[in-house]
């Protein structure tokens, strides 16, 4: 991840596709943060709207990089090998930020300089209307492995990371479609605390038709990643038992849904991966 332009404190790195319907409102959110020792790095992933019309309006208030359709993954690659800051922040082009979330995570790097990564809590917006997440949704702050094992308690526009980090890490895996973010996250949190500003400095907004989330059948991409970590990286035996229970369980659901629709092998297959992982 050589490519870095003139160097900066932050780098912030907006992905998007076919979303101008609510990008300008991300990169609004960005410009107007009070920290300014930062740059703007927005990766159109081959958008067939009017974002390339949007994006020229801002001039050399941000930096576009455009690329061919090749899923949120790379896009975000993209833009952090293009990274000039030390610090990256990542934000969905369908979230947007309170004005002070950039400093109030640069003052938490400044006081806690063996931290790698740290992220906020968030405002959730469903179909314009604020909801309250679930207790299971909570975030926990440190040692989060086994906590995210079952679902996904990092959010990418809440989060800040050391760029070495995501170097170290390889970034984002471009070979899943979706629940990327869970295997990084996964990935990060077995070698790394990951800490939590328990104030919320993001509007999160969902339940529109061309969220990722909204897939179905994503507890394949989650057994995906699960595979893969058992496989490859350095587990205790408590992360082992943990991650092989969580697997079998996804196994299960994502098995009995193949049934009910009488996708039969692809649930035998299912249930023998799960059968690998014995309790």
């Amino acid at each position: 991840m050589n490519q870095h332009m003139a160097s900066c404190r932050v780098s912030v790195i907006i992905p998007t596709y076919n979303r101008a319907w609510c990008l300008a409102e991300a990169i609004d959110s960005v410009l107007s943060q009070t920290f300014e020792d930062r740059e703007l790095i927005v990766v159109d992933d081959g958008s067939t709207d009017n974002t390339p019309a949007l994006l020229s309006h801002y001039g050399n208030r941000l930096r576009w990089l455009r690329q061919a359709n090749q899923g949120v993954s790379a896009a975000r690659n993209h833009g952090i090998k293009a990274a000039g800051g030390e610090l990256i922040a990542l934000l969905d082009s369908d979230d947007n930020w309170q004005p002070d979330k950039l400093a109030r995570q640069v003052a938490f790097f400044d006081t806690h300089p063996e931290a790698m990564i740290c992220q906020t809590e968030e405002i959730w917006i469903r179909r314009g209307v604020r909801v309250n997440p679930k207790h299971r949704h909570r975030k926990p702050s440190g040692w989060i492995f086994e906590a995210s094992l079952a679902l996904c308690l990092v959010s990418p526009s809440a989060v800040m990371m050391r760029r070495e980090l995501l170097e170290k890490m390889g970034g984002f895996d471009e070979s899943l479609p979706a629940c990327e973010d869970y295997d990084l996250w996964l990935r990060i949190s077995l070698h790394h605390p990951i800490h939590l500003i328990d104030d919320a400095l993001v509007v999160k907004r969902g339940g529109h038709d061309d969220q990722l989330s909204r897939q179905h059948s994503l507890d394949r991409h989650r057994i995906q990643s699960l595979v893969k970590i058992i496989g490859s990286e350095p587990l205790s035996d408590d992360q082992a038992l943990a991650a092989a229970a969580v697997l079998r369980e996804k196994c299960r659901i994502y098995a009995a849904g193949c049934r009910k629709h009488g996708r039969i092998e692809e649930a035998n297959a299912y249930e023998m991966l799960a059968a690998q992982y014995p309790a």
